[in-house]
């Protein structure tokens, strides 16, 4: 049976992506290009579930499930902003953009989704869901020191709002990973309630 690696996620507009990519080269000339490996900005998004290798033949009952989740949540919005890392400045390992506007209605969404997925099987986050975009990972030949330096250079940038867009639908998406980095295409759109 055909596996296909999925997630859910919310897809960002194209200014947004335009404005990521203005930020990305914000940090670039910092002096911090080749210490981190970047995302494209076309391939960034907001994830709010990570289901991994499924079978091809389950995709749409994920869909189903997907539906029921996010049954009950309208439209709502969300601004995209603060600069941060994970898991802290001392230790940076990923750099990405916060989620800003209307979270609680995200973490509605992103639980009832959630909630529905586990019982098919894809058990609920350990972690608390923290929002957020990544702009990139520290490359991973990078030493301590350097990564203590880059994070305090993260911690003093300052990124005015990048944007604002109205959630109106959940994507369940299909990731294929190459040499070249991930490929992201969307295996289907479940509308919010309007």
């Amino acid at each position: 049976m055909e596996q296909i690696r999925t997630f859910v996620a919310i897809e960002l507009d194209d200014g947004l992506k335009k404005r990521l990519t203005e930020a990305q080269d914000l940090l670039k000339g910092r002096g911090i290009a080749d210490l981190v490996r970047w995302v494209k900005p076309g391939g960034i998004h907001l994830t709010l579930k990570f289901l991994g290798n499924v079978p091809a033949d389950r995709i749409n009952e994920i869909i189903v499930a997907i539906n029921q989740g996010s049954r009950g949540i309208r439209p709502f919005a969300l601004s995209f902003g603060r600069l941060g890392c994970f898991p802290s400045p001392s230790r940076p390992n990923v750099i990405w953009i916060g989620v800003d506007g209307d979270t609680e209605t995200l973490t509605r969404l992103q639980g009832g989704i959630e909630n529905r997925l586990s019982t098919l099987g894809h058990p609920p986050e350990k972690r608390k869901y923290t929002p957020h975009l990544t702009l990139g990972r520290v490359a991973r030949h990078v030493e301590t020191g350097e990564r203590r330096q880059l994070g305090r250079l993260i911690e003093k940038q300052s990124i005015d709002l990048l944007g604002e867009m109205t959630v109106l639908e959940v994507s369940l998406m299909k990731s294929e990973l190459s040499p070249a980095g991930a490929k992201y295409s969307r295996l289907a759109a479940i509308d919010l309630e309007r």
